[in-house]
């Protein structure tokens, strides 16, 4: 059974496919708290959720019409059987997509024959939760994945520079530097990218955000 605070249609706001339509699955609880968390409402064990199966919710994908899905959460990885509900997605003929936040191994589904595509975030100074990242993960990456770094000061990006020059992300996978929405401005992170000529790496800003309401769920 899988825990499932909530389930929507909408489109991608970040990551490789921002912008088409994804069928978004989002699980309860996750194991770090992180400052500028924006569904943290979904974090918590007792936060409100449906048990639903692998089965239900690939008949639910599959009703919507929608041939992309987002697992996020919380921390979908510690779903004990998520690899379940991949391989019954990706045998469908969904292509699906883990927002997974840096912590916890992606090495077992990595490995998988019906492989999910994995977008992972690095969690930066300003989060207070950069001594979880396990880095271990980045061997696993390929060409379809992400890492993404959500940037909230000038202290963030000066990090974000040396892992992803460290474990040469840009050259292994897609590297995005999102700004925590509110608290650092775009430009700033142009400018950064312009000095450090930080080829292979893209700003991206949180898409919902700016067609909704910053705090509007379900979208």
């Amino acid at each position: 059974m899988f825990s499932v605070a909530e389930r929507f249609v909408s489109i991608n706001g970040e990551a490789a496919h921002v912008g088409e339509l994804a069928a978004f699955i989002r699980f309860r609880g996750c194991n770090l708290c992180c400052s500028y968390c924006d569904t943290r409402w979904a974090n918590s064990p007792d936060a409100p959720a449906v048990d639903m199966t692998a089965g239900e919710l690939t008949e639910w994908v599959l009703s919507t019409g929608v041939r992309n899905v987002t697992l996020t959460g919380g921390e979908p990885l510690l779903q004990p059987e998520i690899h379940t509900l991949t391989d019954a997605l990706i045998s469908r003929g969904i292509r699906v997509e883990i927002e997974t936040n840096g912590s916890v191994s992606v090495e077992k589904l990595a490995r998988r024959e019906l492989r999910p595509v994995l977008t992972l975030d690095y969690k930066l100074p300003s989060s207070g939760m950069e001594q979880y990242m396990l880095t271990e993960n980045y061997s696993f990456l390929g060409c379809h994945d992400t890492v993404k770094f959500v940037v909230g000061s000038h202290e963030d990006l000066e990090r974000a520079a040396r892992i992803i020059g460290r474990y040469k992300l840009a050259e292994k996978c897609h590297v995005y530097l999102s700004p925590v929405f509110g608290s650092i401005e775009p430009a700033d992170i142009v400018d950064f990218m312009t000095e450090h000529s930080m080829n292979g790496v893209r700003i991206q800003l949180q898409l919902h955000k700016f067609i909704w309401e910053p705090e509007r769920r379900g979208v």
